[in-house]
């Protein structure tokens, strides 16, 4: 007995065209099917995936970079050797290699040092005008003092042009010394001008290293 599809495929309204082409791909689907069950898959071995090298190309995103090489405390760029400059003995020259210190800055402590006969302390850069603090912070450790240099002034002789050119001196102080010492003669210490009240306490320390009492 022979079994009529027509009425089936009269129901899903198939032309003839339509039934061919999906007979054929049935057909494909089968064959498809087939192949997945009938050939065995091969299971991917991790060690046999190519792997292509990296190229170093210096800052790639994501390269890792070998750990830097520790510097140690001694550099092989040398540091210049830091310059001492006594400021009692220096020109210009040796004043413009300190950090902070021009050609004007240099000329300003060398006028003030023939201005006070010599430089006692470092300390006193800092009354140089134009030196800021933080260039006295600087050089302070670069600068030694020789106060063999110092010329002093001879209190019992000297004259009040000689007197006065010491900035540390008021002139009225000038005045005062020079009549203390028309009356009572010679002035024997430093402590003479400071009882006397010819000088004050403040201005007797920083005149003290200038003063010969011969």
């Amino acid at each position: 007995m022979k079994f009529d599809f027509s009425p089936i495929l009269k129901w899903f309204g198939y032309t003839r065209r339509e039934r061919r082409a999906s007979l054929i791909l049935i057909i494909l689907i089968f064959a498809v099917f087939s192949v997945r069950f009938l050939v065995p898959e091969r299971p991917i071995i991790i060690e046999e995936i190519p792997v292509e090298p990296v190229k170093n190309t210096g800052n790639s995103v994501g390269q890792i970079s070998p750990p830097a090489k520790k510097v140690s405390g001694h550099s092989s760029v040398q540091r210049k050797k830091e310059i001492m400059v006594d400021i009692n003995r220096c020109d210009t020259s040796e004043l413009i290699r300190l950090p902070g210190i021009g050609p004007v800055l240099s000329q300003r402590i060398i006028k003030y040092r023939q201005l006070l006969g010599g430089y006692a302390v470092k300390e006193q850069l800092r009354e140089v005008y134009g030196v800021k603090p933080e260039t006295y912070e600087i050089i302070k450790e670069r600068v030694i003092v020789d106060t063999s240099c110092i010329e002093k002034i001879e209190i019992n002789s000297g004259d009040y042009k000689r007197l006065s050119r010491m900035p540390y001196f008021e002139r009225n102080e000038v005045n005062s010394i020079l009549k203390f010492r028309e009356l009572e003669g010679r002035i024997r210490s430093i402590d003479d001008l400071v009882a006397n009240k010819l000088i004050g306490e403040e201005t007797a320390k920083k005149v003290k290293p200038y003063l010969s009492f011969k």
